[in-house]
């Protein structure tokens, strides 16, 4: 197991939590409209054909609307990791051995950190989801931002920079380092709600 800091709990009892719910993010193509004007922008100043320009256009396009559908595919992540720990905390005051693992701090609790890593320690599966990522970019957006709101270079360089951040600071916001739930003292199910 690595040399964590695991949370002592009483017994040998294997605790059922809550099933993760995770919300995708849907399949709806990104207006590319929004994008247009963006990816006009970052091309430089060419004497090649309209035609080749307006190519070079709409392919940037595209990669920029892919890249917020991932954006918005580790948000709605995110979101669902969110309301799990909530769900997680309901568990837990529900349970007299696990009732005192939690302290009580404002939420979203930077304590509640655990329960991401005993997701990412359980080993389930996440579709190629960045765990800090997903969560960062939530605690960053309240709702999932529209197209237009991101640059190029949001969408491109500084996304995962800056969900990565948020992750981080969230994460060691609590004055001692959180002791970690051990993964085998627990059982639970990644479902995808479409």
């Amino acid at each position: 197991m690595g040399d964590h800091r695991y949370i002592e709990i009483p017994g040998s009892k294997t605790h059922e939590l809550p099933p993760l719910l995770v919300h995708p993010a849907g399949d709806a193509p990104a207006d590319l409209s929004a994008v247009m004007v963006e990816a006009e922008d970052m091309l430089a100043a060419t004497d090649a054909a309209e035609e080749v320009v307006e190519q070079r256009k709409f392919d940037l396009a595209c990669q920029l609307a892919e890249r917020y559908r991932g954006l918005l595919s580790h948000w709605f992540w995110g979101d669902s990791i969110l309301e799990w720990v909530r769900q997680c905390e309901i568990t837990f005051e529900g349970e007299d051995t696990l009732r005192k693992l939690l302290h009580p701090d404002v939420w979203p609790h930077a304590s509640r950190a655990s329960f991401v890593e005993l997701l990412r320690e359980k080993a389930l599966p996440i579709g190629g989801v960045t765990l800090e990522k997903a969560v960062g970019l939530r605690l960053t957006f309240r709702q999932p931002p529209p197209i237009d709101c991101f640059s190029s270079q949001f969408l491109f360089y500084l996304d995962s920079p800056v969900a990565d951040s948020a992750y981080q600071t969230w994460s060691h916001l609590v004055r001692e380092m959180p002791s970690l739930l051990p993964p085998h003292r627990f059982h639970f199910d990644v479902l995808n709600v479409s």
